[in-house]
């Protein structure tokens, strides 16, 4: 099993919260929670409950949603494993505080074991394989076949496997998992990405022969509303589920609520 001792960030770095924070606000717990039912009625008539974590482009948020739907995933009794399949730009090891000198990279690579890897019970139910070193040919590892069965083997030992993976405009990483997985979550952030941008990565999963289940806005601000009393400021973390009928979407609006962090994704 892979340490599981904790590493300092740098100074410079702003720590992306998750729900496992302190002083996370009830509206964004009740947001993911949401989430989470659209999520398993989305992957009910797939294959399997396999999916990937995208966006368009960087810095829209997509690493700091893995983690939360991995973590409000694993707080409904779900065996969960989160695997960051950034190759290029890992954050993962950064947002649980782990240790990133094995992976996901040395696995695949045959270099180390699936038990030598693997960060068991970060929370009760989930398990984390960070990168580990990033490679020279970070779209051929991940597409692999030893990436592929993989997945398809502990398919059969977690009830949910989330892969993190880069922006989908900037590299095809994320599409060479499609034959293997249920689909990709989109991540958008509000007054940050475009309905171009965002259009040509659903032509791409398209073309690719892949499903969109769903995509997340967040960053959305709202204030006052329907919370009122203490949750009439403004929140930092806010989301909207779209969910997926055919290649055009729709929103299935969840809970447009924010928390108090103020950092600014870089994945």
């Amino acid at each position: 099993m892979a340490s599981t001792k904790k590493r300092s960030d740098s100074g410079h770095r702003t720590k992306r919260r998750t729900l496992m924070d302190e002083g996370i606000a009830f509206p964004v717990t009740e947001a993911y929670k949401n989430l989470r039912t659209n999520l398993s009625f989305a992957l009910s008539t797939k294959k399997n409950r396999t999916f990937a974590v995208s966006s368009a482009l960087a810095s829209e948020g997509k690493s700091t949603v893995a983690a939360n739907i991995a973590i409000t995933l694993a707080q409904n009794n779900s065996h969960v494993l989160l695997i960051d399949g950034d190759l290029r730009k890992p954050v993962q090891h950064r947002v649980f505080n782990l240790k990133n000198d094995v992976g996901i990279t040395t696995l695949i690579s045959g270099t180390n074991s699936f038990k030598e890897v693997v960060h068991t019970d970060v929370i009760e139910g989930l398990d984390i394989i960070t990168c580990g070193p990033i490679p020279p040919n970070p779209s051929e590892m991940l597409g692999s076949d030893n990436m592929k069965e993989f997945i398809e083997q502990l398919s059969e030992h977690y009830d949910y496997i989330i892969v993190d993976t880069p922006p989908i405009n900037i590299v095809t990483d994320a599409l060479t998992l499609l034959d293997t997985i249920a689909g990709i979550l989109m991540v958008a952030k509000h007054g940050h990405s475009t309905y171009d941008t965002i259009g040509e990565a659903i032509d791409a999963i398209k073309m690719a022969d892949g499903a969109l289940l769903g995509i997340v806005v967040n960053n959305v601000s709202v204030s006052g509303g329907k919370y009122g009393g203490k949750y009439s400021y403004k929140y930092k973390y806010g989301y909207k589920y779209g969910y997926k009928y055919g290649y055009k979407y729709g929103y299935m609006y969840g809970n447009d609520d924010k928390s108090s962090d103020g950092e600014e994704d870089e994945d």
